[in-house]
């Protein structure tokens, strides 16, 4: 690369990083807010916090960079053009298809840092927030043994320990269960002890109650007991047993997939489209540039098209990228939506390709441009008058 290639590669290059962060530490800290029960409720430290959070940042990576791209892109060009730097290098013999090869560079970097997350990055960090979330939710002991704090076990089940002894027995234990939508089940114990064995973790209850009322009954059902084993093992295997979801496979596993992914055709409409998602997502960062470029890429001195040709390319974006979500959607029903999307960006890249290498000027409609300056026009007056 020349100094200009450089130049253009280098600010690029940083003005997408600069987004990229940002944009990721914003809906990052929105995301994390939502699982603060993780600190409140679950009893986990900060560190834990951050860290299953912080598995999240991949995802959003991926989703965010092709975006970034295009904005850092948007933003070179219209520095680019508003410092007449495009217009001294078109002057002095660079052409538009000359000044584009920074760009596919930049373009092709961002493609094989979504490649990279996509394939292996993001579904890892996804396994390991689910092993993570499931030993959170298995260590009952540490979960259950909070004197003086309710907590909720499984969405349906409230736990209360009055207060732990020296010698680890629990004293003044509540037990509200409300999993069987037919009937609500309490127990209330004077003493608890866990107790692991061969058949699983038990929460044994001594000198107590246990209240059953049924919704179809008025009156609840109450019998007294010395003894009680609640059973903590069910919880433990709820969380353990589940399996890999697509969002959680590498990309080899759904291109190899194994007989009970494809057993059903739900199964294999949702395996197909996840698989799809992810290359194409790839293909976003060189498609959005060109879209960008298309409508940026020559010097401009007129400030209302300028504004008009950036909405364009904004316009057209959001376009392909709600084409191509929506087809995502399809796809799990029909692979006829997949020739949809890859032909509209296959098309995209192809005509725009094109356009940048005549170095034809896409330039907003002049009715359009009249239209825009008149309301410019209208506000401008306004001002001066009010």
């Amino acid at each position: 690369m020349n100094t200009i290639d450089r130049y253009i590669f280098r600010t690029s290059l940083g003005a997408f990083a600069a987004v990229v962060l940002g944009l990721t530490a914003f809906i990052w800290v929105t995301q994390a807010l939502r699982e603060i029960d993780l600190i409140t409720s679950q009893g986990q430290t900060v560190l834990v916090f951050i860290g299953m959070t912080g598995l999240l940042i991949p995802v959003l990576v991926l989703i965010i960079s092709p975006i970034a791209l295009l904005v850092a892109v948007l933003y070179l060009l219209n520095k680019l053009n508003g410092d007449s730097e495009i217009v001294v290098l078109n002057a002095a013999g660079m052409s538009p298809w000359r000044l584009f090869r920074p760009f596919v560079l930049v373009s092709a970097l961002v493609s094989i840092l979504v490649a990279s997350i996509s394939i292996y990055i993001a579904p890892k960090g996804l396994r390991e927030l689910r092993t993570w979330a499931a030993k959170i939710r298995a260590d009952l002991i540490t979960t259950l043994v909070q004197p003086g704090r309710f907590t909720l076990v499984e969405g349906a089940v409230t736990v209360h320990i009055r207060e732990r002894a020296a010698d680890g027995r629990l004293r003044g234990v509540f037990i509200d269960d409300r999993r069987n939508p037919k009937e609500r089940t309490t127990f209330l114990a004077e003493y608890g002890d866990i107790v692991e064995s061969a058949q699983g973790t038990f929460l044994v209850l001594a000198t107590g109650s246990v209240q059953r009322h049924e919704t179809a009954q008025r009156d609840p059902n109450l019998i007294m007991f010395d003894r009680y084993a609640f059973d903590l093992s069910q919880f433990n295997q709820r969380s353990g047993n589940r399996n890999i979801s697509f969002r959680e496979r590498y990309l080899w596993e759904l291109m190899l997939p194994e007989g009970k992914d494809v057993s059903t055709p739900s199964q294999a409409g949702r395996l197909r489209a996840e698989l799809h998602d992810r290359i194409i997502g790839i293909l976003y960062p060189l498609a959005f540039v060109i879209i960008a470029y298309v409508f940026l890429g020559l010097p401009s001195t007129t400030r209302q098209s300028r504004a008009l040709s950036v909405g364009m390319a904004i316009l057209a974006v959001l376009a392909l990228r709600l084409l191509g979500f929506g087809c995502v959607i399809l796809a799990a029903q029909t692979a006829v939506a997949l020739y949809v999307i890859y032909g509209a960006i296959i098309l995209t890249i192809l005509l725009g390709t094109f356009v940048i290498w005549r170095g034809a000027r896409v330039d907003p409609p002049s009715s359009l441009i009249h239209w825009f300056e008149a309301i410019f026009d209208r506000i401008i007056r306004r001002k001066a008058t009010a």
